[in-house]
């Protein structure tokens, strides 16, 4: 069967093959620890849920606006004007189930067939198969554990070249939960000045900081795409409800997309949405002092069974530890452990070169569930110890 070249090029979303065969074990009976998915384990905060039954009761099941209704408009205006001081007209906002729509249509608007996009290495999985599905090319600044993960301006300038569109930006990021300072965003946003690259900044784990406030791109240009949503901090990976902020002269074309591929988001979400914006704010705050309790508990728990953490995560719910003295091949290393131990990680080559070796440890599951994952894997490597040492190999340290 012959397929598009843009089709064969997109690669597994290694993550969801990982979850996949951890939900096969289960259904044989078998108790998996789930560390490979950046899902939190808790219910949508109540006033979110109850205006969900609400908005599905009063009948608020119909076609939308395809921006998306005012109210939520308005409210994620609002937000921005209060969590970072900037002015976003609720003309600028385009509702998406979920920022993945958003980013199928963005960099579908943005490129031409070769076109350039500066991505860091390591970045989320799925950027660089956005990119190549609208015909555009990936460009890798590499970044590293000894560096502290950090997305250098410096860098990003030297591969910028004639045909770049674009640079991605993701703060907190996914897969290193590191931070970007407000001086290097500062410095990406002076690369976008006048006729350079727009940034398209992914703020999903906005609400997810743990060492000083969120700082959005919009603070520092307004030649930018910011994505945003509601997955992560409000706890609703399931409801697909998110945004995106576009400059006010790529909002038409982006609007006219959304209303041919998806004609609007589900109304009775979108109504959900303007409560957790409203409502929910403690709640999402509680959430983040949850998780900061297991960043804490997953760095020091890695760190004493002998993975490598060279600089503690402070965003997102993820640490990328070095596995290296295991295995070179992640992938390889990944499903050992889920076969063996039934601890289901994420290998690092899903996030490219840079995080070959290296495995994603979601803390988005309960201290519990993690303080047993943990144990699981102490005996892993315990057992591993014995064995190499049983064939005359040098011990794991």
């Amino acid at each position: 069967m012959r397929l598009a070249r843009r089709v064969l090029e997109i690669e597994p979303f290694l993550a969801v093959e990982v979850a996949e065969r951890a939900q096969e074990l289960e259904r044989a009976g078998i108790d998996v620890v789930h560390l490979e998915f950046g899902e939190p384990d808790f219910e949508a905060p109540a006033v979110v849920r109850e205006a969900l039954e609400r908005a599905i009761k009063d009948g608020r099941t119909r076609y939308t606006h395809s921006l998306g209704i005012l109210p939520l408009r308005e409210a994620i205006a609002q937000h921005y004007a209060t969590a970072y001081g900037v002015s976003v007209s609720p003309d600028q906002v385009l509702v998406t189930a979920g920022t993945s729509p958003a980013m199928l249509l963005l960099f579908g608007h943005l490129l031409d067939p070769g076109d350039e996009v500066v991505l860091s290495d390591p970045y989320y999985a799925c950027y660089p198969n956005f990119i190549r599905y609208a015909d555009g090319r990936p460009v890798y600044v590499g970044v590293t554990e000894e560096d502290g993960f950090q997305y250098r301006p410096e860098a990003i300038r030297a591969r910028l070249g004639p045909r770049t569109r674009a640079i991605v930006i993701n703060s907190p990021a996914n897969p290193t939960g590191a931070v970007l300072s407000p001086e290097r965003m500062a410095a990406i946003a002076e690369l976008s000045r006048e006729d350079g690259p727009l940034v398209v900044s992914d703020e999903i784990y906005h609400g997810l900081s743990y060492v000083g406030r969120d700082r959005t791109i919009l603070e520092f240009t307004d030649r930018a795409f910011v994505l945003n949503g509601f997955s992560k901090a409000y706890a609703m990976t399931g409801w697909r409800l998110g945004w995106v902020i576009a400059p006010r002269e790529h909002i038409r074309t982006l609007q006219k997309l959304y209303g041919n591929f998806f004609i609007s988001t589900n109304e009775f979400v979108q109504w959900a949405g303007v409560a957790a914006l409203r409502e929910a704010g403690d709640e999402s705050r509680r959430f983040r002092a949850i998780f900061d309790d297991r960043r804490r508990a997953m760095i020091a728990g890695l760190r004493a069974i002998g993975f490598g953490v060279g600089t503690e995560p402070t965003g997102a719910f993820y640490v990328l530890a070095n596995a290296r003295h295991l295995a070179a091949d992640s992938v390889r290393l990944a499903r050992e452990l889920l076969e063996s131990s039934h601890v289901a990680v994420t290998p690092g080559a899903a996030f490219g070169a840079n995080a070959e070796g290296y495995l994603r440890f979601s803390y988005a599951s309960s201290l519990e569930r993690i303080q047993e994952g943990l144990d699981r894997l102490r005996r892993f490597l315990a057992t591993r110890r014995r064995a190499e040492g049983r064939q005359g190999l040098p011990a794991i340290p």
